[in-house]
């Protein structure tokens, strides 16, 4: 499938399928566009990952230091924009360092504060997302100095214009564990009070409620050599994008914070992740993608589950 080059200010339809569309242009641009006008204030979950504030410059492009905070914080206003009253940003940001030291750099936190204040969001919760397969990292730090431990984790910030948006974590419920299964079937809990002075009372804890609220520290592994996606960019010689954002965490944000047919936004979207996992889970999908190889190899997500449900735009 042969290129199209886009041009400054240009934001194109480029697929569509039965519950989503993926446009290939900036963000902002696509943001400010009359193509996705009619989503504005229509939108339940803006679930993405930007990119992230590396000292290293990516394949996807990425800025650094001062310029990234204020490239990012110019699209909290935008955001919000489309949301509805109750909606949710949900943002995976990395890790970066300082240049040539062993220390950790706060551009990324700075970054969210300025976004939040730009906004006048307010911050629902902090996620870990911990990969234990990840390679270690920086390597120059972690393999050959010795002086440090590998960085195997991503923050993921939960924003909303108001404290309490539409959420529901029996959508997200873990299977319980084998104790907790063992105590469920006993009926008796040793009850009273803990070392924190909190009291638990005999019955607390043994209802079932079908399963386990999970915490906010998440662990999905990003190890796959052969899906779908890998498969199609293998096929038609496209290179992967290579920072993909797990479809165990797309499904998590997407389960907590919408219902079937809610309207999830990806603005940053890359190898599509979101759109994908969104049209599975039943909902209505928007992409941003600037790069024509992105764009083409995400159709690969797709095109592997139902080639019949789609409207190529080329």
């Amino acid at each position: 499938m042969a290129a199209v080059p886009k041009t400054k200010g240009s934001v194109e339809l480029a697929f569509r399928t039965n519950r989503g569309s993926s446009f290939q242009g900036l963000a902002e641009e696509a943001l400010a566009s009359k193509q996705l006008a009619w989503w504005r204030g229509k939108v339940d979950l803006i679930l993405t990952s930007p990119p992230f504030p590396l000292n290293r410059k990516k394949r996807y492009g990425n800025l650094q230091g001062e310029a990234y905070a204020a490239w990012l914080s110019e699209f909290a206003p935008l955001f919000k924009r489309f949301l509805k009253p109750t909606g949710s940003i949900v943002m995976e940001m990395g890790n970066a360092w300082e240049a040539g030291l062993p220390v950790m750099s706060t551009l990324s936190l700075r970054s969210l504060l300025r976004f939040l204040d730009a906004g006048s969001l307010h911050l629902c919760q902090e996620f870990i997302v911990h990969n234990p397969a990840r390679l270690p990292g920086p390597v120059q730090w972690v393999n050959v100095e010795r002086i440090r431990v590998k960085d195997s984790f991503t923050h993921v910030w939960w924003m909303s214009p108001t404290a309490r948006p539409k959420a529901d974590n029996r959508q997200i419920q873990k299977p319980y564990s084998a104790s907790m299964i063992k105590l469920l079937k006993r009926r008796t809990y040793n009850s009273g009070a803990r070392p924190s002075d909190h009291s638990i009372g005999a019955t607390s804890f043994l209802r079932d409620n079908g399963g386990a609220i999970p915490s906010n520290v998440l662990e999905f592994s990003n190890t796959l050599s052969s899906e779908p996606y890998l498969d199609y960019c293998r096929q038609y010689g496209y290179k992967p994008h290579p920072a993909r954002m797990q479809s165990e965490l797309a499904s998590f944000f997407i389960r907590f914070l919408t219902d079937p047919d809610g309207v999830v936004l990806d603005p940053f979207a890359g190898s599509n992740t979101t759109g994908a996992v969104a049209e599975r889970l039943g909902r209505r999908w928007v992409s941003i993608e600037p790069k024509d190889e992105y764009v083409n190899s995400s159709w690969g997500r797709f095109l592997s589950e139902d080639q019949d449900q789609f409207s190529f735009a080329r």
